[in-house]
C-alpha cells in the first residue's frame, strides 16, 4: 500500500495535475511541522535533529506534496545517519532576486557522486541500504515534487554526509 500511495504520488506530481491547484504555501510552516513530527525520531535513535529557519519564503505550491518531500528527507537522514549523528535541515529564503532553499543535511554514508543521478530513479537502492526497510521511492517523489514546482534537487557531499537542497527559483511566491 505505501509503494502504491507512493507511485500515485509521483505520477500526479509528474503529470502537473496538481498545477492549477497552487497556493501560497509558508515554506517555514512545512519545514516547523515537518522538525515538530520527526524530533522525537530522531531522539529514539539517538541522533540530533538541529532545525535552523533562516527566513520566512512564500511560494505558490502545493502544501501536502511539499510537506511529503520535507518528510522523505528526514526520513532518509534519520534511516542512514548512526547513531550519535547529526540532522541538519535549514531553510534560506528570499530576498527579491534571490531563491528559496529547503537544505537536510547529515553526517552519514552520503551518496557517492557517481550515484546520485541514478539514486533518482523509481525502485533504485543502493547496497548498502538493502538491508533497511523502503522501496526506492522517496527520492523519485522528491525530484516530481521539487519539478512540479519548477524546483531543482541537488544532491551535494556533505563532507561527510549527504546534503540534499530543494531550489525554488527566484519568482517562486
Amino acid at each position: 500500500l505505501a509503494t502504491f500511495t507512493a507511485l500515485l504520488s509521483i505520477a500526479e506530481a509528474e503529470s502537473g495535475a496538481n498545477r492549477k491547484a497552487l497556493e501560497p504555501v509558508r515554506l517555514a510552516d512545512v519545514v516547523r511541522l515537518a522538525a515538530d513530527l520527526y524530533e522525537p525520531v530522531a531522539e529514539e535513535k539517538g541522533l540530533i535533529l538541529v532545525t535552523d529557519i533562516r527566513a520566512e519564503p512564500t511560494v505558490r505550491g502545493n502544501e501536502q506534496l511539499l510537506a511529503q518531500a520535507v518528510s522523505n528527507l528526514l526520513d532518509n537522514a534519520i534511516k542512514y545517519t548512526p547513531e550519535g549523528g547529526r540532522i541538519t535541515l535549514l531553510l534560506e529564503g528570499t530576498a527579491p532576486g534571490q531563491s528559496a532553499r529547503i537544505t537536510v543535511a547529515d553526517n552519514g554514508p552520503g551518496i557517492p557522486a557517481d550515484m546520485r543521478e541514478k539514486v533518482l530513479e523509481r525502485f533504485v537502492r543502493l547496497d548498502t541500504a538493502r538491508a533497511s526497510p523502503g522501496n526506492g521511492l522517496g527520492l523519485s517523489l522528491v525530484e516530481a515534487v521539487a519539478r512540479l514546482h519548477d524546483a531543482s534537487l541537488r544532491l551535494e557531499d556533505n563532507e561527510p554526509g549527504l546534503r540534499v537542497g530543494i531550489v525554488f527559483p527566484p519568482d517562486a511566491g
